[in-house]
């Protein structure tokens, strides 16, 4: 019933709400590491607790919301169950509440609920649902170009869904802006966030053929890429062959 006011508001207002939301993508921009938060246990901390050794995926969402949110999370957690890397291990989560008026109690329930449905208990140590003050949120919420409102008619929060891809300094690396997440562009988001220190070597080299699409949100093939590996895979090839034919020829005699 919500979500069919929250339609009908939208189609006789198109201006009052889509203008006041979206996502601004800012690659490469700075997160405060001292931004003040509280997680699960009601503890406070700092996304400085959760920087500097690994990649970073981070969810804005409110933990309430009726439908988008909980699509949201769905979709990450149906994306992460064909990662070859486990949360916590290779990389970080952070969800963090849009809604300063949740509470970390709120947050405890909906991680044991998604740590669940990820079906890596050891995950729940690198999966964080966090809470916090609206100047916090706000703060944070401006520096990922992240645009929201709450629309009093609704008496709901209204916003876009996406992730967003730290470093593990925590600069903005890559958007996925939706409500699905394909895994093979995940997987090669948390690779280059991480400056290539997690993945395989084959993961490296898709990384080099395959090229970010930030318009997109998708990795695409990178021609000239491909063709400057083709070519240097063939000299090698080349070399080779002259190298064991000089050595069967030197034999020989």
């Amino acid at each position: 019933m919500q979500l069919l006011l929250l339609s009908l508001f939208l189609l006789q207002n198109p201006d009052s709400i889509l203008t006041q939301i979206g996502i601004d993508q800012k690659l490469g921009a700075q997160i405060d590491p001292n931004i003040s938060l509280f997680d699960e246990a009601g503890n406070r901390v700092q996304l400085a607790d959760y920087l500097g050794t690994k990649p970073v995926i981070l969810t804005p969402v409110y933990y309430e919301c009726p439908m988008l949110c909980s699509m949201l999370l769905n979709g990450l957690v149906k994306a992460m169950h064909v990662l070859p890397f486990t949360a916590g291990k290779e990389f970080e989560i952070i969800t963090f509440s849009i809604d300063p008026n949740e509470q970390p109690k709120l947050a405890a329930e909906k991680k044991q609920h998604y740590v669940r449905d990820y079906g890596k208990p050891q995950a729940a140590a690198g999966w964080h649902f966090l809470t916090g003050g609206s100047e916090s949120i706000q703060k944070l919420t401006d520096e990922i170009g992240f645009r929201y409102t709450y629309d009093t008619y609704t008496k709901q929060w209204a916003h876009t869904s996406g992730i967003v891809i730290l470093t593990p300094s925590g600069a903005v690396s890559q958007y996925f802006i939706g409500l699905e997440y394909d895994p093979t562009d995940l997987k090669l988001s948390l690779v280059q966030a991480s400056n290539r220190k997690i993945g395989s070597f084959v993961d490296h080299i898709l990384l080099y053929c395959f090229q970010y699409n930030a318009t997109t949100g998708k990795y695409s093939i990178a021609i000239m890429r491909v063709l400057r590996a083709a070519a240097v895979a063939t000299v090698l090839l080349i070399v080779g062959f002259l190298l064991i034919g000089s050595r069967r020829t030197r034999l020989a005699s």
